[in-house]
Protein backbone atom coordinates (compact mmCIF):
# COMPACT_ATOMS: atom_id res chain seq x y z
CA UNK A 1 0.00 0.00 0.00
CA UNK A 2 2.12 2.93 -1.08
CA UNK A 3 0.36 5.88 0.52
CA UNK A 4 0.63 3.91 4.48
CA UNK A 5 3.87 5.82 5.30
CA UNK A 6 3.75 5.36 9.25
CA UNK A 7 3.36 1.48 9.71
CA UNK A 8 5.60 -0.01 12.46
CA UNK A 9 8.37 -1.24 11.31
CA UNK A 10 9.58 -4.91 10.97
CA UNK A 11 12.97 -5.89 12.58
CA UNK A 12 14.91 -8.38 10.83
CA UNK A 13 14.28 -11.36 12.54
CA UNK A 14 10.42 -10.63 12.26
CA UNK A 15 10.77 -10.15 8.27
CA UNK A 16 12.45 -13.35 7.94
CA UNK A 17 9.52 -15.20 9.90
CA UNK A 18 6.88 -12.82 7.48
CA UNK A 19 9.06 -14.15 4.48
CA UNK A 20 8.77 -17.64 6.17
CA UNK A 21 5.11 -17.41 6.23
CA UNK A 22 4.55 -16.09 2.42
CA UNK A 23 6.64 -18.77 1.46
CA UNK A 24 4.42 -21.38 2.90
CA UNK A 25 0.73 -19.75 1.54
CA UNK A 26 2.93 -19.29 -1.70
CA UNK A 27 2.17 -15.59 -1.72
CA UNK A 28 4.39 -12.44 -2.42
CA UNK A 29 4.00 -9.19 -0.57
CA UNK A 30 6.42 -5.90 -0.62
CA UNK A 31 5.01 -4.72 2.33
CA UNK A 32 5.72 -6.78 4.80
CA UNK A 33 4.60 -4.41 7.57
CA UNK A 34 1.22 -4.65 6.43
CA UNK A 35 1.33 -8.42 7.11
CA UNK A 36 2.96 -7.46 10.52
CA UNK A 37 0.10 -4.84 11.08
CA UNK A 38 -2.18 -7.76 10.05
CA UNK A 39 -0.69 -10.26 12.96
CA UNK A 40 -1.18 -7.83 15.25
CA UNK A 41 -3.41 -8.07 18.11
CA UNK A 42 -5.09 -5.51 20.00
CA UNK A 43 -3.54 -7.09 23.52
CA UNK A 44 -0.08 -7.11 22.09
CA UNK A 45 -0.14 -3.11 21.14
CA UNK A 46 -1.89 -2.70 24.54
CA UNK A 47 1.03 -4.28 26.72
CA UNK A 48 3.71 -3.03 24.25
CA UNK A 49 5.22 0.34 25.35
CA UNK A 50 7.08 0.91 21.98
CA UNK A 51 4.22 -0.04 19.94
CA UNK A 52 1.83 2.39 19.14
CA UNK A 53 -1.53 1.77 20.79
CA UNK A 54 -3.68 2.30 17.99
CA UNK A 55 -1.71 0.09 15.99
CA UNK A 56 -3.26 -3.45 15.40
CA UNK A 57 -5.34 -5.28 13.07
CA UNK A 58 -9.00 -4.48 13.44
CA UNK A 59 -8.81 -2.06 10.62
CA UNK A 60 -7.64 -4.41 8.57
CA UNK A 61 -10.26 -6.81 10.13
CA UNK A 62 -12.71 -4.97 9.10
CA UNK A 63 -11.29 -3.92 5.01
CA UNK A 64 -10.48 -8.24 5.10
CA UNK A 65 -14.38 -8.89 6.07
CA UNK A 66 -15.37 -7.00 2.88
CA UNK A 67 -13.11 -8.08 0.42
CA UNK A 68 -13.79 -11.41 1.52
CA UNK A 69 -17.50 -11.14 1.31
CA UNK A 70 -17.22 -9.42 -2.21
CA UNK A 71 -15.10 -12.31 -3.61
CA UNK A 72 -17.98 -14.77 -2.09
CA UNK A 73 -20.22 -12.89 -3.18
CA UNK A 74 -19.18 -12.21 -6.67
CA UNK A 75 -18.35 -16.38 -7.34
CA UNK A 76 -21.75 -17.41 -5.95
CA UNK A 77 -23.31 -14.52 -8.37
CA UNK A 78 -21.70 -15.81 -11.38
CA UNK A 79 -21.53 -19.53 -10.92
CA UNK A 80 -25.02 -19.94 -9.50
CA UNK A 81 -27.51 -17.89 -11.67
CA UNK A 82 -30.20 -19.72 -10.86
CA UNK A 83 -30.14 -18.57 -6.71
CA UNK A 84 -32.23 -16.11 -5.48
CA UNK A 85 -30.89 -13.01 -3.47
CA UNK A 86 -32.35 -14.54 -0.39
CA UNK A 87 -29.94 -18.20 -1.26
CA UNK A 88 -27.49 -16.33 -2.42
CA UNK A 89 -27.16 -14.57 0.82
CA UNK A 90 -28.14 -17.74 3.55
CA UNK A 91 -25.39 -19.98 1.29
CA UNK A 92 -23.03 -16.88 1.62
CA UNK A 93 -23.31 -16.70 5.65
CA UNK A 94 -22.31 -20.51 6.00
CA UNK A 95 -19.11 -19.69 3.76
CA UNK A 96 -18.29 -16.68 5.64
CA UNK A 97 -18.50 -17.99 9.08
CA UNK A 98 -16.36 -17.99 11.82
CA UNK A 99 -16.01 -21.63 12.10
CA UNK A 100 -14.93 -21.60 8.25
CA UNK A 101 -12.55 -18.86 8.81
CA UNK A 102 -10.88 -20.16 11.73
CA UNK A 103 -10.08 -23.36 9.66
CA UNK A 104 -8.80 -21.31 6.98
CA UNK A 105 -6.36 -19.48 9.77
CA UNK A 106 -5.26 -22.67 11.06
CA UNK A 107 -4.82 -24.26 8.11
CA UNK A 108 -2.61 -21.29 7.06
CA UNK A 109 -0.73 -21.62 10.41
CA UNK A 110 -1.48 -17.94 11.34
CA UNK A 111 -1.31 -19.06 15.14
CA UNK A 112 2.31 -18.99 15.46
CA UNK A 113 2.84 -15.87 13.39
CA UNK A 114 -0.05 -14.29 15.71
CA UNK A 115 1.90 -11.14 18.10
CA UNK A 116 -0.26 -11.56 21.42
CA UNK A 117 0.38 -9.71 24.67
CA UNK A 118 1.15 -12.07 27.65
CA UNK A 119 -1.82 -12.65 29.00
CA UNK A 120 -3.63 -13.33 25.90
CA UNK A 121 -1.50 -16.02 25.05
CA UNK A 122 -1.28 -17.62 27.99
CA UNK A 123 -4.82 -18.12 27.97
CA UNK A 124 -4.24 -19.72 24.44
CA UNK A 125 -5.66 -16.68 22.39
CA UNK A 126 -3.58 -17.69 19.47
CA UNK A 127 -5.60 -21.11 19.41
CA UNK A 128 -9.08 -19.08 19.85
CA UNK A 129 -11.25 -19.29 16.80
CA UNK A 130 -12.42 -15.85 17.12
CA UNK A 131 -9.53 -14.61 17.02
CA UNK A 132 -8.08 -16.66 14.42
CA UNK A 133 -10.76 -16.14 11.99
CA UNK A 134 -10.12 -12.04 12.62
CA UNK A 135 -6.51 -12.69 11.89
CA UNK A 136 -7.73 -14.40 8.40
CA UNK A 137 -9.21 -11.61 7.42
CA UNK A 138 -6.81 -9.21 8.75
CA UNK A 139 -4.45 -10.95 6.41
CA UNK A 140 -6.83 -10.92 3.21
CA UNK A 141 -7.06 -7.35 3.95
CA UNK A 142 -3.33 -7.02 4.28
CA UNK A 143 -2.71 -9.20 0.75
CA UNK A 144 -5.52 -6.84 -1.18
CA UNK A 145 -3.80 -3.51 -0.40
CA UNK A 146 -0.65 -4.78 -1.13
CA UNK A 147 -1.32 -7.12 -3.94
CA UNK A 148 -4.17 -5.89 -5.30
CA UNK A 149 -7.95 -7.58 -5.89
CA UNK A 150 -6.94 -10.00 -8.56
CA UNK A 151 -4.15 -11.62 -6.66
CA UNK A 152 -6.75 -11.78 -3.21
CA UNK A 153 -10.06 -13.28 -5.32
CA UNK A 154 -7.13 -15.93 -6.69
CA UNK A 155 -5.68 -16.78 -3.95
CA UNK A 156 -9.14 -17.03 -1.21
CA UNK A 157 -10.85 -18.89 -4.21
CA UNK A 158 -7.80 -21.21 -4.23
CA UNK A 159 -8.57 -22.22 -0.43
CA UNK A 160 -12.53 -21.83 -0.42
CA UNK A 161 -13.86 -22.77 -4.17
CA UNK A 162 -14.14 -26.55 -3.64
CA UNK A 163 -15.89 -25.77 -0.11
CA UNK A 164 -17.86 -23.00 -1.42
CA UNK A 165 -19.63 -25.30 -4.37
CA UNK A 166 -19.69 -27.64 -2.19
CA UNK A 167 -21.94 -25.43 0.00
CA UNK A 168 -23.92 -24.30 -3.48
CA UNK A 169 -24.96 -27.50 -4.39
CA UNK A 170 -26.33 -28.84 -1.13
CA UNK A 171 -23.48 -31.51 -0.74
CA UNK A 172 -22.27 -30.62 3.40
CA UNK A 173 -21.93 -27.53 5.46
CA UNK A 174 -18.93 -25.21 5.25
CA UNK A 175 -16.27 -26.92 7.08
CA UNK A 176 -17.76 -30.57 7.03
CA UNK A 177 -14.92 -32.35 6.14
CA UNK A 178 -16.26 -35.75 7.36
CA UNK A 179 -18.95 -35.36 5.09
CA UNK A 180 -16.88 -34.64 2.31
CA UNK A 181 -14.16 -36.99 3.26
CA UNK A 182 -17.95 -39.73 2.98
CA UNK A 183 -19.00 -38.35 0.08
CA UNK A 184 -15.51 -38.89 -1.72
CA UNK A 185 -15.46 -42.38 -1.46
CA UNK A 186 -18.99 -44.17 -1.30
CA UNK A 187 -18.85 -44.17 -4.86
CA UNK A 188 -15.44 -46.25 -5.21
CA UNK A 189 -14.81 -49.87 -3.45
CA UNK A 190 -16.04 -50.55 0.46
CA UNK A 191 -13.98 -48.59 2.50
CA UNK A 192 -14.00 -48.58 6.30
CA UNK A 193 -13.47 -44.70 7.77
CA UNK A 194 -12.88 -45.21 11.18
CA UNK A 195 -12.05 -41.96 13.65
CA UNK A 196 -9.83 -42.72 16.86
CA UNK A 197 -8.66 -40.10 19.12
CA UNK A 198 -4.94 -40.46 19.71
CA UNK A 199 -4.55 -38.23 22.62
CA UNK A 200 -5.02 -35.16 24.53
CA UNK A 201 -2.93 -32.66 25.59
CA UNK A 202 -3.52 -29.61 28.48
CA UNK A 203 -5.53 -28.75 31.64
CA UNK A 204 -9.54 -29.78 31.72
CA UNK A 205 -10.90 -26.45 31.00
CA UNK A 206 -7.97 -25.93 27.96
CA UNK A 207 -7.40 -29.19 25.99
CA UNK A 208 -6.35 -29.86 23.00
CA UNK A 209 -7.26 -33.27 21.48
CA UNK A 210 -5.65 -35.13 18.46
CA UNK A 211 -7.60 -37.51 16.65
CA UNK A 212 -6.50 -39.58 13.22
CA UNK A 213 -8.49 -41.01 10.46
CA UNK A 214 -8.19 -44.56 9.43
CA UNK A 215 -9.16 -45.51 5.90
CA UNK A 216 -9.23 -49.64 5.84
CA UNK A 217 -7.16 -49.56 8.70
CA UNK A 218 -4.31 -47.04 7.22
CA UNK A 219 -4.20 -43.80 9.04
CA UNK A 220 -4.95 -41.15 6.07
CA UNK A 221 -4.83 -37.82 8.44
CA UNK A 222 -4.63 -36.46 11.65
CA UNK A 223 -6.14 -33.32 13.37
CA UNK A 224 -6.10 -31.19 16.44
CA UNK A 225 -8.95 -29.14 17.93
CA UNK A 226 -10.64 -28.09 21.10
CA UNK A 227 -12.83 -30.65 20.86
CA UNK A 228 -12.95 -34.38 19.84
CA UNK A 229 -14.97 -33.42 16.90
CA UNK A 230 -13.20 -30.52 15.86
CA UNK A 231 -10.25 -33.06 15.50
CA UNK A 232 -11.78 -35.49 13.47
CA UNK A 233 -12.86 -32.84 11.35
CA UNK A 234 -8.75 -31.17 11.19
CA UNK A 235 -8.41 -35.05 10.24
CA UNK A 236 -11.08 -35.60 7.80
CA UNK A 237 -8.97 -32.46 5.73
CA UNK A 238 -5.98 -33.79 6.06
CA UNK A 239 -7.23 -37.27 4.50
CA UNK A 240 -8.82 -34.94 1.70
CA UNK A 241 -5.92 -33.19 0.73
CA UNK A 242 -4.24 -36.85 0.78
CA UNK A 243 -6.23 -38.19 -1.67
CA UNK A 244 -6.22 -35.62 -3.83
CA UNK A 245 -2.23 -35.61 -3.97
CA UNK A 246 -1.94 -39.82 -3.87
CA UNK A 247 -3.97 -42.94 -5.60
CA UNK A 248 -7.21 -44.01 -3.69
CA UNK A 249 -6.19 -46.36 -0.92
CA UNK A 250 -7.34 -50.02 -2.13
CA UNK A 251 -10.53 -51.31 -1.16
Amino acid sequence: MRYYTDMPQCDEERKAQLKDLCASLNITMDRYELLNLALTHTSYAHETPRYPRNEHNERLEFLGDSVLSLIVSNYMYIHFPNFDEGKLTKLRAQVVCETSLFQCAKRMGLGNYLRMGNGELANGGNHRPSILADAFEAVLGAYYLDQGFEAAQTYLLGLLEDEINAVCNGMVMMGDYKSMLQEKLQHKAHYAIVYEMLRFEGPEHNRIFTSGVFINGEEYGTGKGRTKKESEQQAAREALERLGREDFPKG
